[in-house]
């Protein structure tokens, strides 16, 4: 931070709370969090979106020597994004959401049966991932809870996701600690968003990932944020704080849909690795995938190299994005 005036101090610092208006910064890899307000050209200067500032964002600020609730600083300008994680902010709405910015990792969560699972949501989110250049992790979470029936649809889903489509999957429990210490590794040195639909299990899972971390509470003040809806907030943790195992873990509110924002619908099995993979074999270029004959997609799909469920998402994806839940 450089001084400015007597009065007047600048800086710059990284979003790690975000509750509409009111956001709490930090200068990473500093842990000291303070208050700011968003400046109006910076707030109309985004075009659609519903929030110009995520959490992760760099942005710059102005305030006094010491900020407080009552006189927060100020968000004057937010730096270039080396990535983000975006998606349609409400069904039928034009205006997009951004999650998070500037990511090492998606953690995407999700549960076959608790709740159960909907593919075409994680499909979307593994899209957009893919699309913005971020890396996803799958979290297959609460496999204490899958009965003896249950291997071999988790052992489909390995299939379909990490040896077809090239994501790792982790098997998780927050109970029995099943994969946290890998996931704990994969968190080390890292910004780390974790996400998924309501109830799969995530902030149980940064518990476990650090227990002095309490997600579903809140490490920090909330008295600048009266009156808002706690189920709103998008908040960055620091993990394993002064140790070896430091990394930063961004909790997301649970979703109920995931719209893709601006997506060509001819490019969008680009974004399938198992697709992309075969495409160039196709007969017709440029293919759609849907119809043509000698359709190497079609054939994958035939012979099993492409699961039929990916394949389904993939033409949901090109029709008309009005239904995504």
């Amino acid at each position: 931070m450089s001084q400015q005036t007597a009065r007047t101090m600048t800086g710059e610092a990284t979003v790690v709370k975000n509750a509409g208006s009111h956001f709490l910064l930090s200068r990473l890899p500093e842990w000291e969090l303070f208050p700011a307000v968003l400046r109006g050209k910076v707030r109309l200067g985004h075009g659609t979106a519903t929030n110009p500032v995520a959490v992760g964002d760099r942005v710059l600020y102005s305030c006094g020597p010491a900020p407080d609730e009552k006189h927060p600083a100020v968000i004057t300008e937010v730096l270039p994004r080396r990535n983000y994680l975006i998606r349609r902010s409400t069904n039928l709405s034009r205006q997009s959401h951004v999650i998070a910015a500037n990511l090492d990792q998606v953690l995407v969560t999700v549960s076959l049966y608790f709740p159960e699972i909907k593919l075409p949501f994680l499909d979307r989110v593994l899209v957009t991932c893919e699309v913005y250049g971020i890396p996803a992790v799958i979290l297959l979470n609460k496999i204490d809870m899958y009965g003896a029936e249950v291997p071999e649809q988790v052992e489909d889903f390995v299939r379909i996701y990490e040896r077809q489509a090239g994501y790792p999957v982790i098997r998780t429990s927050a109970v029995t600690g099943e994969g946290v210490d890998r996931l704990r590794e994969m968190c080390r040195g890292r910004l780390s968003l974790f996400t998924g639909e309501s109830g799969v299990g995530k902030s149980s899972l940064i518990k476990a990932v650090d227990p002095s971390l309490n997600p579903k509470i809140g490490l920090i003040s909330e008295a600048h944020l009266q009156g808002r809806h706690t189920t709103s907030l998008y908040e960055m943790y620091r993990m394993g704080a002064g140790s070896a195992e430091e990394g930063y873990i961004i909790d997301a509110p649970g979703l109920r849909g995931f719209g893709l924002v601006d997506m060509d619908k001819d490019e969008i099995y680009r974004y399938f690795p198992e697709m992309l993979r075969v495409a160039d074999d196709c007969r017709f270029v440029p293919c759609t995938h849907t119809h043509e004959p000698g359709c190497a997609v079609k054939t994958a799909v035939e012979d099993g190299r492409i699961s039929p469920e990916r394949y389904n998402s993939y033409l949901g994806m090109r029709e008309d994005d009005k239904k995504f839940r």
